[in-house]
């Protein structure tokens, strides 16, 4: 999609990424009954936009952010190859502009942002039965790795 500007999330855009992360959370809830019920927040947005080890990334669209997405840095377990990688989470486009291509641009963000940071593994959880996301994802070519089961 032309017109789509990818940037660093500001503190200024707190209030509509806020609303992106109750949106993140409804479209989850459907998927995992645990949540708790509201108010429910994932994230502390505003630590993680001043933090210099997480690039929260915005796409904005005439002015308007329409999707975003976090890069982390994290430690790795101790018995793998590599030290860090970046995990990848709070993907979220309106819904006016999905399937529009704006996912992987932020997407392609995070992994610039990852690779200057050295950061060569990257990651990220999905639940299983969001198919939508699976695809995105897979098309941006990551491939699905390992499942989580539990026991309730």
């Amino acid at each position: 999609m032309d017109g789509i500007k990818i940037r660093p999330a500001l503190l200024s855009d707190l209030p509509v990424l806020q609303k992106f992360e109750q949106g993140v959370i409804q479209a989850e809830r459907p998927l995992d009954p645990t949540i708790k019920k509201d108010p429910v927040h994932y994230y502390d947005l505003e630590s993680m936009i001043l933090d210099k080890d997480v690039a929260v990334m915005v796409a904005e669209y005439e002015d308007r952010i329409v999707a975003s997405g976090y890069g982390m840095a994290k430690t790795a377990r101790h018995y793998l190859d590599h030290t860090y990688y970046a995990y990848l989470g709070f993907m979220y486009t309106n819904p006016e502009f999905r399937g529009r291509g704006v996912n992987q641009k932020i997407l392609s963000a995070l992994k610039n942002w990852a690779i200057s940071k050295d950061l060569t593994e990257i990651r990220l959880t999905v639940y299983e039965d969001n198919p939508g996301a699976l695809r995105a994802y897979e098309k941006f070519g990551f491939k699905r790795h390992i499942i989580e089961m539990r026991l309730t």
